[in-house]
């Protein structure tokens, strides 16, 4: 009877947290369409700010090209979207955190919400650096097309580069907040990511070739060292929570 009353009780929790999950999904969901909804409206302005450096490259004619009947609407559609999910970014990281969050000790909760936060403000910084990246590389790549010739450059294309690369620089900026969640976890140790700095060097200038598109060696360094620099970041506060663990243990000891 006790094994079965605690099989019935383990069966209802679990019940009860695909419940939850089905909750926070759909209302994170509800928050990208609802996101969605406000880029649709903001579908022209960001077109225009994506494809202005086109028309300001001089000498050179450059135009986007539709190349199918359907692609303008399935273009205002996909930036429609990826503007959703922008703009609805901190509400379906709450959702996340809303899930995890009761499980969780006082103090480990105030750990999710901050972790939280500076993920939204990494991927924010990364996301705005690769917008300031993004309109110089189209100028410096479509500068290679002879004077007399014409870009006729494929819409989906342009825009799918651009995206792509916004968030790429959105991404990378998260790495670091990855690794202390690591080490906070106890996967990691401080130690352990200060042996690593070679590996670590080596795939941040490997990571910026790779996503940067620019023929210039400057881009892609200073992604590179600002990777790093928020490495070593993640490598101090591991250090700095390691350090706390000990001395907590120890008056505990005493």
């Amino acid at each position: 009877m006790t094994g079965r009353g605690s099989s019935d009780g383990k069966t209802m929790r679990v019940a009860e947290h695909l419940r939850e999950l089905r909750k926070r999904v759909l209302l994170a969901l509800a928050g990208v369409v609802l996101g969605t909804v406000g880029g649709w409206f903001l579908y022209e302005p960001t077109v225009a700010y994506i494809s202005a450096p086109l028309t300001e490259i001089s000498g050179t004619s450059a135009q986007l090209n539709f190349q199918t009947i359907s692609a303008a609407f399935d273009l205002k559609l996909k930036v429609a979207v990826w503007l959703g999910l922008l703009l609805s970014s901190p509400w379906w990281i709450y959702q996340a955190a809303a899930f995890i969050g009761p499980g969780l000790k006082r103090r480990e909760r105030l750990h999710t919400v901050a972790f939280g936060l500076a993920g939204l403000v990494l991927f924010a910084g990364g996301a705005f650096f690769g917008v300031l990246v993004a309109p110089r590389a189209v100028q410096i790549l479509v500068s290679f097309v002879p004077q007399d010739a014409v870009a006729l450059v494929s819409a989906v294309s342009y825009v799918n580069f651009y995206t792509y690369l916004v968030i790429a620089f959105g991404l990378s900026f998260l790495l670091p907040e990855l690794l202390v969640a690591a080490s906070f976890a106890g996967a990691l140790s401080a130690r352990a990511l200060v042996k690593g700095w070679r590996i670590a060097v080596i795939a941040a200038f490997a990571f910026a070739a790779v996503v940067n598109p620019l023929p210039s060696p400057a881009p892609m360094i200073i992604q590179a060292l600002g990777m790093l620099a928020l490495y070593f970041v993640a490598v101090l506060i591991a250090h700095l929570h390691e350090r706390h663990l000990a001395k907590r243990a120890a008056a505990a000891e005493s």
